[in-house]
């Protein structure tokens, strides 16, 4: 019987851009982990801060890239939202959506209706969109300060694009909050809302997630193991500083990681490496072993810096020094 990571776990709940693909190009390595993973009878549902395109059109990308998603195994932070919504207004209530035509969609298939203007709604819901501008904020604050409702899909403060990180729903969430100086609800990663519905009926969930401040920080919300990859936003220096509600349960180069057994993935001491705390910081010694002894040395790093605290990191000897190199940390 295999024991590795995927054998913990009956369900994937997995981030997009950044874990399985970068635009229009698959991560290396994801789409072969998660049709490993559905052989095995472990579903992968995906999950998404992304308010703009509907469940469909996520899921027709997927699939366009070969991943096995159906409109059902897809979650975004727009149907959460929405549903948050329904659960606090009466039927037809009237919605004002800073957003695109999906999330209006989701609105509207929860039961309430869809406005314009900030003196026909009795609550906001605030999504990502290209085109949103000044209009349409100037709506939600009018509306917010009257004393709408007011969710937002998500706080992400960037986007990322193949152009670089660009302003994103958070950003904009952020000109509502400085010009009425309220809070709305969040549906989205970091809040355990999304992954809690993502979840469904699966007891054994595993969160997988290249950003640590939405995908790692909503497990640790949700209380459930997470699985970091360094195909995406985060990388080494960001998890070595890492707060405790941001640490994940595992750390991976890549979604091959679900193959290895659970206690090569942990942080903490690895064969090869070997770190200590000094006056100077981190120090790692050691010419490491297997497949990726970068990551390993990474895993024993984290260690010994989220115990004291400490970010400074040297190596000592050429092995050392080719893995913080490959890892882009250390002096």
């Amino acid at each position: 019987m295999t024991d590795d990571l995927l054998s913990r776990h009956d369900v994937l709940l997995a981030d997009l851009d950044g874990t399985l693909y970068r635009g229009p190009e698959v991560v290396p390595g994801a789409l072969d982990a998660v049709l490993a993973a559905a052989a095995r009878g472990v579903r992968t549902v995906y999950v998404t801060n992304n308010a703009s395109r509907s469940p469909a059109d996520v899921a027709a990308h997927l699939t366009e890239l070969g991943f096995p998603a159906g409109i059902a195994d897809v979650r975004t932070s727009s149907q959460a939202a929405a549903t948050m919504l329904a659960e606090q207004l009466p039927a037809g209530s009237p919605v004002l959506v800073v957003g695109t035509e999906a999330l209006a969609d989701e609105v509207r298939a929860r039961g309430l209706t869809v406005v314009a203007t900030a003196a026909e709604a009795v609550a906001v819901v605030q999504g990502h969109s290209p085109d949103t501008g000044w209009r349409n904020l100037a709506e939600a604050v009018v509306a917010v300060r009257a004393g709408a409702l007011w969710v937002a899909t998500n706080v992400d403060p960037t986007l990322p694009t193949d152009r670089g990180r660009l302003p994103g729903n958070g950003s904009m969430v952020q000109v509502v909050r400085t010009a009425t100086e309220a809070q709305p609800q969040v549906a989205g990663k970091p809040a355990a809302r999304l992954l809690r519905e993502a979840q469904g009926d699966a007891t054994r969930p595993l969160v997988v997630g290249d950003r640590l401040d939405t995908d790692i920080e909503g497990a640790n919300a949700l209380g459930v193991p997470s699985l970091m990859v360094l195909t995406g936003v985060n990388g080494a220096a960001d998890l070595l500083a890492a707060p405790p509600a941001l640490r994940p349960t595992y750390i991976g180069a890549d979604l091959a990681a679900l193959g290895r057994h659970p206690d090569e993935l942990s942080p903490g001491p690895r064969p090869g490496w070997q770190v200590e705390h000094g006056p100077d910081g981190l120090r790692l010694t050691g010419r490491g072993g297997g497949p990726d002894p970068a990551v390993d040395a990474l895993r024993a790093l984290c260690a010994l810096a989220w115990e004291h605290g400490e970010t400074r990191v040297s190596a000592e000897g050429a092995a050392a020094a080719a893995a913080l190199a490959e890892l882009g940390i250390g002096a």
